[in-house]
């Protein structure tokens, strides 16, 4: 670290340090705190509370409470959350309330524009309007976000967002109940992650944001994050099966644990079992088990204490992609394999405490550690016979590791005349103990034929952000900083006798965002910030520590419109700068660095309430992603999507009947930088009905509806197939999913 960057961090951190010893006598503040619950007394996070006249607003933390600084009482409070009927309170004095929200159809005309959550207020109607049944499909809820799987299911899907091929989460940072999803340095990608371990229907929450303007998201966040959140408690058990064709089966199931104390302390479990052979010649026998716990205490009348466990175990068999040769000679079928026996398993255990304190109105501190067990264990063969002409190229790609890790925030609000302040100050800390990474060429999974690399490793993060949102009148400022310091130590196990090798270094981040409340209908906002993402230890040594942690910089300009009553429009330019690209090469255990690259785009999101039982959907994402350095013909960023776009139409009816018709579509792009080989694009859609009464449900799923043919994976790879002379360089795909029916039972109790 350099003595420029060092005398930054220590600026960074002790401005943070003494805002935290001076902040809570900065203002003097006059506040009307509370809870907001359910009808079973279940706290309803991010709830929206405005005032009569609307200059003053707040929203619900973790445990439902609230605090909201009014400017004179008597006043009025609307209480509006997706899924429940908007309420209004008549406020008369200074003492804390208990609102409670009674559940209904969520429509748009709850949402309140002005709001700060209005992203996670859209995102909860679009999550009542349309059931997920796993937890990379929750993915699909973030606007203009695509995901695609090519190995079995088992694997975690790739990601594309704003014109960015994340691979597996290179460039999106990831987070479920305050724990990294993303892990750094893993076997198969830098910032791999794998959301298989959530349970979709433990899922209350969504949040997420575009590009790299939020101090509390580090490392990964580039192209944006996604936050998932569980619910806390639940109001009763019950019981759900689906069953479908190609040997699909999934079973799930949620156990309230202390049906009526959920004042006071709260639990549950869940459990899911999944298994399909899929529509693979090669049978794929997925089957995947999951569990998760959760456990909730209040304590006192300022504390909550939370616990929570997890863990996941799945294996598969893997068709792999395969070249387009090979399906127009009649080698395969488009659902054939070239090398049957890729697959793979894959294991995760999360275990979470948390603790919650307010020790005033205003104030809230929030502490959590996290402990994280993996291991990853992968079978692929991506140019068949290129490098071994008579064993094949089969690769073992291996990660076992531990992370232990800890987030803690404070905020408070103060009220000042005419301005509103609500301050977050944070810091937190990662280490991944990694005990092996290892790739090794195999054949048929179990014959070790060399290994090509072995090591350990070991990488730390230690964090620290604050962050400050004033607003007055029709104007709101949100100004941060964030400081990241991280350490990479590597250890190859090949060559024991070489020394280990070290290095450090440091990020400062600063953001800042300006909004603009023309009115009830219009809000126009302006946002910018530096973000980064880490490179691969193995890369980081391999470079003698340069190039650890490469910056992006970018910008949105955009606003929220209400033009009709139940209509909502976000048009939205941006562009984003990052300056360097890392493209992960699997097969050669490395990260090759593609230079700076630059993206400019639009998006476009409509949400439209035509009548109360009638919903639509749609976004639109354009995208035009170049590498800086190279000339023009020969500066496509390969894989980058250019334009998407996903919608539906929405019918729930008061009597339990509802239907969803959804879409997605992914313009064709380029494979390679010259464009030479492009991957296809398609249009599936895929369509739910059914009918849920008080105690018990039916649906039926189709995914693909049409019957399309598409390809979901698709890469420009060099290959050679059993008995060529010559490698050829084409497109290599996975199919996408045909017609698959699925029909579904649930149970209350």
């Amino acid at each position: 670290m350099n003595k420029h960057t060092r005398e930054q961090m220590k600026r960074a951190f002790i401005f943070i340090i003494l805002f935290l010893i001076t902040s809570t006598s900065l203002f003097a503040q006059k506040t009307i705190s509370g809870i907001v619950t359910d009808e079973d007394g279940l706290p309803l996070v991010n709830a929206t509370i405005i005032n009569k006249d609307k200059t003053c607003h707040s929203a619900t933390k973790v445990n439902g409470s609230f605090a909201i600084s009014l400017k004179q009482i008597p006043d009025t409070l609307t209480v509006s959350y997706a899924g429940f009927k908007p309420q209004s309170y008549s406020v008369f004095q200074n003492s804390p309330l208990n609102l409670v929200l009674m559940s209904h159809i969520s429509t748009l005309n709850e949402v309140v524009i002005k709001s700060k959550k209005i992203d996670k207020q859209l995102i909860k109607i679009d999550l009542d309007k349309t059931p997920v049944n796993t937890a990379q499909d929750l993915l699909r809820k973030v606007p203009g976000l695509f995901i695609a799987q090519h190995a079995g299911g088992g694997k975690a899907e790739q990601i594309f967002l704003r014109g960015f091929d994340n691979d597996h989460g290179t460039d999106i940072a990831i987070n479920a109940d305050d724990m990294p999803v993303n892990m750094p340095s893993h076997a198969h990608g830098q910032g791999y992650s794998d959301l298989h371990f959530l349970i979709p229907e433990t899922v209350q929450n969504i949040d997420f944001g575009k590009g790299s303007y939020y101090a509390d998201k580090g490392d990964f966040n580039t192209s944006g994050y996604v936050d998932f959140h569980t619910y806390d408690s639940i109001s009763s058990s019950y019981i759900k099966t689906e069953i479908g064709n190609y040997n699909t089966a999934r079973i799930m199931g949620m156990a309230n644990l202390l049906k009526g104390n959920s004042q006071k302390q709260n639990a549950y479990l869940a459990g899911e079992y999944n298994y399909t052979d899929g529509p693979f010649d090669v049978k794929q026998d997925f089957k995947r088990l999951n569990l998760f716990g959760k456990y909730n205490q209040k304590i006192g009348d300022k504390g909550q204490l939370k616990f929570e466990a997890s863990c996941f175990s799945s294996g598969w068999n893997a068709s792999g992609q395969i070249p387009e040769r090979a399906v127009s000679e009649g080698m395969v079928s488009r659902f054939g394999s070239i090398d049957p026996t890729e697959g793979g398993n894959t294991h995760r255990v999360n275990v979470l405490a948390s603790y919650i304190y307010k020790p005033s109105e205003t104030e809230t501190f929030k502490t959590s550690f996290y402990y994280i067990n993996y291991l990853f264990n992968l079978y692929s063969n991506f140019t068949f016979y290129l490098v071994h002409p008579d064993k094949g190229d089969e690769i073992n790609q291996y990660d076992n590791r531990e992370v232990y890790g800890t987030n803690n925030t404070y905020t408070n609000h103060f009220t000042f005349d005419r301005f509103h302040l609500n301050l977050v100050s944070g810091f937190g800390g990662r280490f991944d103990d990694i005990h092996d990474l290892a790739l090794s060429y195999v054949t048929a999974r179990y014959t070790l034929n060399e290994r090509m690399a072995w090591g350990s490793a070991k990488e730390a993060n230690a964090n620290a952000y604050f962050s400050a949102d004033l607003s007055t009148g029709k104007w709101r400022l949100n100004a941060g900083l964030r400081a990241d310091w991280f350490y990479f130590y590597y250890f190859d196990k090949m060559q024991p006798d070489l020394a280990s090798s070290s290095y450090n270094k440091a990020r400062i981040s600063p953001k800042l965002s300006v909004f603009y409340n023309a009115s009830d209908a219009v809000t126009l906002y302006l946002k910018s910030g530096l973000g980064f993402h880490s490179n691969d230890v193995r890369d980081v040594v391999l470079q003698d520590g340069k190039n650890i942690l490469p910056y992006s910089a970018g910008v949105d300009l955009g606003c929220v419109l209400k033009p009709a009553k139940g209509l909502i429009l976000q048009p939205i330019v941006w562009n984003t700068y990052l300056n360097s690209e890392f493209v992960w090469n699997g097969d050669s255990y490395g990260v090759s660095d593609a230079g700076a690259t630059r993206r400019y785009g639009a998006d476009f999101s409509m949400r439209y309430q035509v009548l109360p039982f009638l919903y639509l959907d749609s976004d639109l994402n354009w995208a035009v992603p170049r590498v800086v350095s190279a000339p023009k013909g020969n500066n496509y960023v390969e894989l980058a999507p250019t334009f998407t776009s996903t919608g539906g139409i929405g019918l729930q009816f008061q009597n339990g009947f509802y239907s969803n018709l959804r879409y997605r579509y992914m313009h064709n792009r380029p494979a390679n930088q010259d464009g030479s080989i492009m991957a296809q694009g398609y249009f599936v859609n895929d369509f739910i009905s059914g009918y849920q009464a008080k105690k018990w449900g039916v649906n039926v799923q189709i995914q693909n509806l049409f019957n399309t043919k598409w390809n979901e994976a698709m890469f420009a790879q060099e290959t050679r197939l059993k008995g060529e002379t010559n490698r050829v360089e084409e497109l290599t795909f996975t199919p996408g999913t045909p017609f698959l029916l699925k029909i579904g039972l649930a149970y209350k109790f």
